[in-house]
């Protein structure tokens, strides 16, 4: 069976009908943003894992208990899961969430720059890096709504129940981390030509 073709919802079916092969493939699909996603929230490699595990847990309990019922909607809701999760760590812990991206990982890794020439992959990895970098310089609620917003690729109504606040505070603040993006990479072009 060609897994790679279904649609997440077929793979979900398969999945309750006992084919393991369903939920690998669902796995396959969306472990790079959901990993992502919990990693730039917690900052260590090591607890991120771990949540990414007790997502996954999450995610085949509902699954085998016939309780999923987001038709067509598979990644917000399990990025929900494992903000939840994340939200749930750090009640625990008694401290607030700071996002960030860790020198080691490189948030925008994407798969399938074969075709490019070693100059442009030096000029896209010094880019990403740059809007890394900017990223990390963002207030955390900011950051938070970005994240889950580009890598959860959630709703503003999604983001809005997580986070707790309105989907208006929600759009704000993504309206406001983009402006001071591009402010930030206006200012650094300047520099860079002066």
């Amino acid at each position: 069976m060609d897994f790679h073709l279904k649609s997440d919802q077929e793979l979900i079916h398969l999945y309750i009908a006992g084919h393991e092969g369903g939920l690998v493939e669902l796995i396959r699909r969306y472990q790079s943003k959901i990993y992502t996603s919990i990693y730039l929230l917690v900052k260590d490699e090591y607890l991120a894992e771990d949540i990414f595990q007790d997502t996954f847990i999450k995610v085949i309990n509902t699954l085998k208990a016939g309780k999923y019922n987001e038709e067509g909607k598979f990644l917000p809701w399990v990025s929900r899961i494992a903000h939840n999760l994340v939200i749930d760590h750090f009640r625990r812990e008694k401290r607030t969430p700071l996002v960030s991206g860790g020198d080691d990982f490189d948030i925008f890794e994407v798969l399938g720059h074969y075709d490019e020439s070693t100059e442009d992959r030096m000029v896209r990895e010094q880019t990403h890096k740059d809007l890394k970098a900017l990223i990390h310089l963002l207030p955390a609620d900011q950051k938070e709504v970005l994240i889950m917003r580009h890598f959860g690729d959630m709703s503003f109504k999604e983001i809005a129940d997580v986070t707790e606040v309105s989907i208006n505070t929600a759009l704000g603040r993504m309206r406001y981390a983009l402006n001071n993006l591009r402010k930030m990479m206006q200012t650094k072009e300047l520099s860079l030509k002066n």
